[in-house]
């Protein structure tokens, strides 16, 4: 029997080669977005990546990057309150939106950048997919739930990440990927397959720099 939400097979030689060629560049930061009428041109292939504060986020964007600094991380949940645009081999956006669970922020800034993210899911055309990074040690919480429902809404195709996956034994990740796995039936934006990553490892970042390289 095939698993609903399978892990995405490892790429083949062409995707992997693209992958590894698109990110060999190592990307720029562009700029931080604080409202729409700062939004740079949607005048190519653009991904955007989305998770809960300290999901490791910004720690898996730097690996497929290689560049040990390019996105910032912070400690502090809520701390990114931008979203920020990075710039690969001038042909793609790789975006990285607001750690959601703003679990220091005042409520006038939570909905602030509640209604940025949903003007910007809802107004990019250039947007081909969404990343939600789930935590392996933690699988799908209520406010992961939260942005899903919201993707969903905007219809925007949207990806599972499972990240920090070195950091449980087998049997939790597999716990993990079965409560995600059920998660994701509920949300028809949700694209059929799961990449499961560890930045640390480098597991799955092939697999991830290929399903980018060959969007179109």
């Amino acid at each position: 029997m095939t698993l609903p939400f399978p892990v995405t097979d490892a790429p083949d030689p062409a995707a992997e080669e693209a992958g590894r060629r698109l990110f060999a560049t190592g990307g720029e930061f562009l700029k931080g977005v604080v409202a729409m009428d700062g939004m740079p041109p949607a005048d190519r292939i653009e991904v955007c990546f989305a998770g809960r504060s300290n999901v490791g986020k910004s720690t898996l964007i730097n690996a497929l990057t290689g560049r040990k600094a390019l996105a910032r991380a912070s400690n502090t949940p809520g701390r990114t309150q931008e979203i920020n645009f990075f710039t690969l081999a001038g042909s793609h956006y790789l975006v990285d939106l607001p750690g959601y669970g703003f679990a220091n922020a005042p409520v006038a800034v939570v909905a602030k950048w509640q209604a940025l993210l949903k003007a910007y899911l809802a107004g990019r055309p250039s947007l081909r997919r969404a990343f939600v990074l789930i935590d392996a040690r933690h699988g799908v919480k209520e406010v992961d739930e939260q942005i899903m429902s919201l993707l969903d809404a905007s219809a925007v195709t949207f990806q599972t990440v499972l990240t920090k996956a070195d950091k449980v034994k087998d049997a939790d990740r597999d716990a993990a990927l079965d409560q995600t796995r059920r998660a994701l039936a509920r949300h028809p934006a949700a694209y059929p397959e799961l990449i499961v990553t560890s930045s640390e490892k480098g597991w799955g970042i092939p697999t991830l720099r290929a399903t980018i390289a060959t969007m179109e």
